[in-house]
Formats: structure tokens, C-alpha cells, sequence
């Protein structure tokens, strides 16, 4: 069983707080993502990268990845990740060092914003 710690055992109204708290900082964090990146600005930015990950989001190549319905936070941190240098990948060290935070945020914004389907084997 998950073990809070001490810090929200006790009273009830200390356990309500603790509660409220989590889920604010749950709720800023999903509100800081969707508001962080502009839609219409990372469809722009993405023709960029469609060469390899396609407009669609769609790896053009075998090891290229999908983009297509990725998670947003998740997705910003990478690419951030590739600018600092802290992951490595040949081209997307280069490409991203021209990003600004804007950029990462826009392109996260509309590659997360593309719906996928998947269909499973019968």
C-alpha cells in the first residue's frame, strides 16, 4: 500500500489538506502544459520536421520515431533533453539547439494534439 508519510496522517482536516494540495499541484501541472504551447504556431514549426517524423507525426523512416498523439509534458522534456545534451541523438542535438522554450512547447502542443487510432489483430 502507498504510504503517504507522516506528514498527512493525523487530523482529518490536516488529511484534507494535504489532499487539496496534491491535487492543486496535479491541476497546475496539467493546466502550465496545455496552456504552455500554441497549436497553430507548432503546426507551422513542425513542417521543420516532417522530413523524418512527417507532418502527421508518422516516422518516415525505420527508425524514426512516431510523434502522433505523444504526451505533451513528456515530449517538451525530450526535446529539451536534446538541447542541453543530457540525451543524445545525432540530428536532434542540431536541430534543437536552434529551439527557443516556445518552440519545444509549440511543437509538443501539436504533435500531442493529433489523434491516433489503433486497430488491434483479430
Amino acid at each position: 500500500m502507498f504510504d503517504r508519510g507522516h506528514v498527512c496522517r493525523g487530523h482529518p482536516v490536516r488529511r484534507l489538506a494535504c489532499g487539496a494540495g496534491v491535487a492543486l499541484l496535479c491541476l497546475g501541472q496539467v493546466t502550465a502544459a496545455s496552456a504552455a504551447g500554441d497549436l497553430e504556431a507548432g503546426r507551422v514549426k513542425a513542417k521543420a520536421c516532417a522530413v523524418c517524423h512527417g507532418i502527421d507525426g508518422l516516422g518516415k523512416r525505420p527508425d524514426m520515431p512516431n510523434l502522433a498523439g505523444q504526451n505533451e509534458p513528456y515530449m517538451a522534456e525530450q526535446l529539451r533533453r536534446y538541447r542541453s545534451g543530457r540525451r543524445a541523438h545525432p540530428e536532434m542535438n542540431v536541430v534543437s539547439e536552434g529551439l527557443s522554450d516556445q518552440d519545444i512547447d509549440d511543437l509538443a502542443r501539436y504533435y500531442a494534439a493529433i489523434k491516433i487510432t489503433v486497430e488491434l489483430p483479430k
